[in-house]
């Protein structure tokens, strides 16, 4: 159950920052490619910066999710994959785009890139 829910959260959340890390990263070189860009981060260094330390403040949170494990409750597979997906991969996807945006935000008012 954990696993699952885990490796749902992590693919979700993986797909989400690659559109603040792509844009960045290639957008001098492909100017189209801002297209992507649909946090409007401040700049490439910021959008890759904050990026970085959403990952590394996500772990934090994850490890008593990894320790505790998510409950078993007995129901069909389908309505099990349902419920993993609405929670941990919706929530892996929105999550990271609202933490970015804030990390980022947070970066440019402290004049730190």
């Amino acid at each position: 159950m954990t696993r699952g829910s885990l490796t749902t959260f992590s693919i979700a959340n993986d797909v989400s920052k690659y559109f603040a890390i792509i844009p960045a990263a290639f957008v001098g070189t492909y100017p189209a490619l801002n297209a992507l860009n649909i946090m409007h981060l401040a700049t490439p260094q910021s959008a890759i910066l904050s990026a970085v330390i959403f990952n590394a403040l996500i772990i934090i949170f994850l490890i008593p999710l990894s320790l505790f494990g998510v409950p078993y409750r007995p129901m069909p597979a389908n309505r099990l994959l349902k419920d993993n997906l609405l929670i941990y991969g919706l929530g892996g996807f929105i999550v990271p785009f609202a933490g970015i945006k804030l990390i980022d935000m947070i970066l440019v008012a402290l004049h730190l890139v």
